[in-house]
Formats: C-alpha cells, structure tokens, sequence
C-alpha cells in the first residue's frame, strides 16, 4: 500500500504520529493506517469529500468528514481506484478548501 500512495503521489511525505500511526500527507493529511487484528484501516482526513465511484470506502461512512477502507487479509484492493483517492485528497489539500463530494446512487 505504501508503494501505491508513492506511486499515486511522488511528493507525498510519510510521517509516524501518534503512537506509531503511519501518517500520508501532502499539504495536510492525506490518509493515515493502521492495523488490527482483523484488518488494516486506511482513513482518509476528508474522504467524505472525494467521490468514490468504485465504492472502496466501506468504514466510516456515517461521519461528514472522514472515510476509511478496511482490508482485510488476503483482500484484493483496486489499485487503480486506490490511487485515484491518494490523488484526489492530494490535489484536494492543495486546493485550500473542500467541497462534499454527491452521494452514489445506490
């Protein structure tokens, strides 16, 4: 996954907080992860503002901010999909303000 962050966003910087939290950021927090007995959390500061048409976030979904993906092991995860939301919270931390992202139709 760290590959996959570098690779959507060369300038990206990681950083270690709070307590050994691995921290992504670029002009703000990108994304943050952790990891779980049953899964690895990756949270996304704004998620709530990127659009998502490829449905990976599915934790987190209930708050007006933050959105997460959790992996479970030996889960697949979209790459591509993955690498368009590193992309977006980048450019959208370097845009200054965000903007809620429409809701999928279900």
């Amino acid at each position: 996954m760290r590959k996959l962050i570098k690779q959507a966003d060369p300038k990206v910087v990681e950083t270690w907080k709070w307590m050994g939290t691995p921290v992504w950021e670029h002009d703000g927090i990108i994304c943050t992860g952790e990891s779980y007995k049953t899964v690895v959390k990756f949270t996304f500061a704004k998620g709530a503002s990127l659009k998502d048409p490829s449905r990976l976030f599915n934790s987190s979904l209930e708050g007006n901010t933050r959105r997460a993906i959790d992996i479970h092991e030996g889960e697949k995860v979209n790459e591509s999909a993955f690498k368009t939301l590193i992309r977006q919270a980048a450019a959208l931390n370097s845009s200054g303000k965000p903007k809620l992202a429409k809701k999928a139709k279900s």
